[in-house]
């Protein structure tokens, strides 16, 4: 499958390094250019190329920049992907940590990722936020394992989600489908399933025992 990852920090670079393990084709791109992805291209066989061409062709895109950037990709960022593309959103909004007052979050009340979705003109894919990135090296197990771990996956767009999460068990980890994107506060920060490291019962429980509150470390 083309892939494209856009952001290779450490949730895009081990993204990179597992799905070219698993015979992906993969596109990676950050804020600096491709002369600055020579190692990641060199140790995974990915192809470093700017944001702009990141897209192109792919069946899925993952968006891992932080989240006060994300107006700053270029428009048209979905130009020459392919039907259907299914665009998955890892970001997590740190107000005080990083990304300052976002007002259609705080303000407007919107979940991280519908903010997101607005911003790039195209539905996404809430995944791989509350996970920590040694986990996607470290924690796959094959299907029916005991102690397979588990991640949420919200959105709206039935078949990309569908899409993401057969990703997601190719790359050793079970799901649990958290509803659609106005439901993806229940997996950002400061929830009890974010950063959880459980099965389906364990983050499905924890799902339903979030609250839609923000909490102090995560306002503004």
């Amino acid at each position: 499958m083309k892939i494209g990852i856009i952001g290779a920090g450490n949730i895009g670079g081990n993204l990179t390094r597992r799905l070219t393990a698993l015979g992906h084709d993969v596109s990676v791109a950050n804020s600096r250019g491709p002369h600055t992805l020579t190692e990641l291209a060199e140790e995974t066989g990915a192809t470093a190329v700017p944001v702009e061409e990141a897209a192109r062709d792919a069946e899925i895109v993952v968006v891992t920049v932080p989240v006060k950037a994300v107006p700053d990709l270029p428009s048209g960022l979905l130009d020459g992907a392919a039907d259907g593309v299914a665009v998955i959103d890892t970001g997590n909004y740190y107000p005080q940590q990083r990304d300052g007052k976002i007002a259609g979050i705080e303000d407007e009340g919107l979940t991280e990722s519908r903010w997101t979705e607005r911003q790039i003109g195209h539905p996404v894919v809430k995944a791989f936020n509350g996970t920590f990135a040694a986990d996607i090296l470290e924690r796959p197990r094959p299907a029916g394992d005991p102690d397979r771990q588990a991640l949420p996956v919200a959105g709206d767009d039935e078949a990309a989600k569908r899409k993401v999460r057969a990703l997601i068990d190719e790359l050793g980890f079970d799901t649990v489908d958290a509803g659609g994107l106005d439901d993806s506060w229940r997996q950002q920060p400061g929830t009890p399933v974010y950063g959880l490291r459980e099965g389906v019962d364990g983050v499905t429980k924890a799902l339903a025992a979030a609250s839609p509150e923000r909490t102090a470390d995560f306002r503004a």
